[in-house]
């Protein structure tokens, strides 16, 4: 298995989504184009004369049930998947075209754009690839949720939750250096309580939701199964984790502990942990050996998630 590539890579060809937010239950269409390197990853709302927001930390706005970037008082909305599936796959380099304010939620996970970069390809740049190494921990709590990142070679997850039934409680670790990314976060799918259905469509926060794009949940277990994995809740919150981290503006080398956290606290490490200079070093990606080199990039390594 190659390490992670210590060269900055884009797409090798444009992408197009096309589908509803979850949210706003607007109609989108999405494109991503290959974009230089050095560029990091920028929307661009091409209803509004091309303006532009960098995905990063200091424009993140409201973060209550989906992460959402606002730069002048212009709001891109639902940002955690498809920042989620450019971190896990390695792509640090993209423009993303939208012409609504609130990202597609296609099938409610991050598959869907994981396929599409195996079929488009992904292109290496010449431009070595720089990570936030973690120095010392920046830690953040709030009752009894708590989210810490921690000094540690790689970038490695551990994620606890404790839902109502019939979810309960589950646990899951991701080593994504292991380039497991693809098979064992990309397709778990965002979820919701059947009995919470109607108070949050009043309230218009899930005019786009539906049966094809999120888990339906009943008081028994789940209505529009089966569940892609035993674990799907907890590793979709994994998915959703990496997408609210990528606001670093880089790929994080730490350890990352979460505990019944959620957007709101996963945004709260960013902004904590930049605004403490400290805490953190740029660092360059190590050179892989050469036969590493030589390996192919794998969009679907085999799962190496436990405590599931």
């Amino acid at each position: 298995m190659a390490s992670f590539a210590h060269l900055e890579q884009t797409i090798a060809a444009p992408l197009e989504f096309i589908g509803v937010g979850l949210h706003s239950g607007a109609p989108v269409t999405m494109r991503l184009l290959p974009a230089p390197a050095g560029s990091g990853i920028v929307f661009r709302r091409v209803d509004l004369d091309n303006f532009e927001i960098p995905a990063n930390g200091r424009n993140v706005a409201k973060v209550s049930y989906a992460t959402s970037l606002m730069r002048q008082g212009v709001l891109i909305s639902t940002t955690e998947h498809l920042l989620s599936s450019l971190i896990g796959m390695g792509v640090d380099n993209v423009i993303v075209e939208l012409d609504n304010l609130e990202l597609p939620i296609l099938d409610g996970s991050a598959l869907p754009y994981v396929e599409a970069f195996q079929s488009a390809g992904i292109r290496t740049q010449r431009r070595r690839r720089e990570t936030i190494r973690v120095l010392r921990p920046i830690e953040v709590r709030e009752g009894n949720k708590f989210i810490g990142v921690y000094p540690g070679s790689g970038y490695s997850i551990q994620y606890a939750i404790d839902f109502p039934a019939p979810i309960g409680q589950q646990r899951a670790c991701i080593d994504l250096a292991a380039e497991t990314y693809g098979a064992a976060i990309a397709p778990a799918r965002t979820f919701g309580y059947k009995a919470d259905e109607q108070r949050l469509r009043d309230m218009g926060l899930i005019r786009g939701a539906g049966p094809e794009n999120a888990i339906v949940l009943g008081a028994r277990g789940p209505e529009n199964g089966p569940l892609r994995f035993p674990d799907e809740y907890v590793r979709h919150k994994v998915l959703d984790l990496i997408g609210d981290l990528a606001l670093a503006g880089r790929r994080i080398e730490g350890h990352v502990v979460a505990e019944r956290a959620g957007h709101a606290m996963h945004t709260a490490l960013v902004s904590r942990l930049l605004k403490d200079r400290s805490a953190w070093e740029l660092a360059h990606v190590p050179v892989a050996s050469a036969a590493e080199e030589d390996t192919p990039q794998a969009a679907f390594g085999s799962p190496a998630l436990m405590g599931a």
